[in-house]
């Protein structure tokens, strides 16, 4: 009999190819939404965050949680009210799942969660970022730190634990890639601020593909960051995507002051950058498809 897997956050960049793989792996998927009738092809249950409320149904059966759930940092400019919406959709979320799993008799085995490279704070140079390296000061550590907190409550309920601190995911579909590639795809691609800001990215596969290692592997607990093995400067990912889409690169760097007047707190997101290590997940046995950026962009730019 085939294993179950809730998904939240399964309408979204990482959560739609997610949804692909596991149905190819033989699971059946069912996600949580606020509109679960505009989700078509998968089972779908109501839960509403705000309102602290989930249709209790959604966890019968369930084998594991994948929870993705959490509004785009990237999305809008970060007013006061949608920084409180960056920090409530993931706290409050979490929250939730561990208050109806604590009402009900279920059958998880593992809740596996999102989480970000922000924990260690968005600007921090060359030096090699690891698992047990302290959190940051600025706003999107002290999110991720307290959505890691929430998460540990849930594995309080003797539920196995895992949270995957996410890099910046590459994706034909849309995020970050995208939007690196739109001035370059119009000929006027160029470094933003120094350039020199090292990215730490991970190709959409390969971070579906750790998501379920950690669900499957019993061994897998606790913290792991999911970036590739091999992070790259901002100016370099820039001009291998110029490259690659045969464009031009020869502009002068998009000065810092720029980006801040356009995307206000928001650009110290692109202007500072952290550099951060795979070992961990590497030496638990997950094996990247993608670990160098170059294969990863022709695999993506060249769909």
């Amino acid at each position: 009999m085939s294993q179950t897997v809730l998904v939240t956050g399964g309408t979204g960049l990482v959560g739609s190819r997610l949804k692909q793989l596991l149905l190819e792996r033989g699971y059946q998927v069912r996600f949580l939404s606020r509109n679960p009738e505009k989700v078509s092809q998968i089972e779908s249950f109501v839960w509403d965050v705000n309102q602290q409320s989930v249709d209790e149904k959604a966890l019968s059966g369930v084998d594991y949680i994948i929870h993705l759930a959490g509004a785009g940092v990237a999305d809008k400019k970060w007013t006061k009210q949608r920084k409180k919406e960056i920090l409530e959709s993931r706290t409050l979320s979490t929250r939730l799942l561990r208050t109806a799993l604590a009402k009900t008799d279920h059958t998880v085995k593992a809740f596996i969660s999102a989480s970000a490279i922000g924990y260690y704070g968005w600007d921090t140079g060359g030096v090699w970022k690891k698992e047990e390296s302290r959190f940051g000061d600025d706003f999107l550590a002290t999110v991720t730190k307290a959505w890691e907190a929430e998460i540990d409550e849930v594995g309080k309920l003797g539920v196995r634990i895992a949270m995957l601190r996410i890099g910046v995911v590459l994706s034909e579909k849309g995020g970050a890639l995208k939007e690196i590639t739109k001035p370059v795809r119009l000929g006027v691609g160029a470094p933003l601020g120094s350039g020199n800001q090292y990215m730490s990215w991970i190709h959409v596969d390969d971070l579906c593909n750790m998501f379920i290692h950690a669900m499957e592997d019993q061994n897998i607990k606790g913290i792991y960051n999911a970036v590739a093995p091999n992070p790259v400067t901002n100016k370099e990912l820039s001009r291998l995507s110029a490259q690659i889409l045969g464009k031009p690169f020869f502009l002068p760097n998009v000065p810092g002051f720029v980006l801040k007047l356009v995307l206000g707190e928001m650009a110290s997101m692109v202007l500072g950058g952290s550099r951060v290590s795979s070992e961990k997940i590497q030496s638990n046995g997950f094996q990247f498809s993608f670990p160098e950026v170059k294969p990863a962009l022709n695999d993506l730019l060249l769909k």
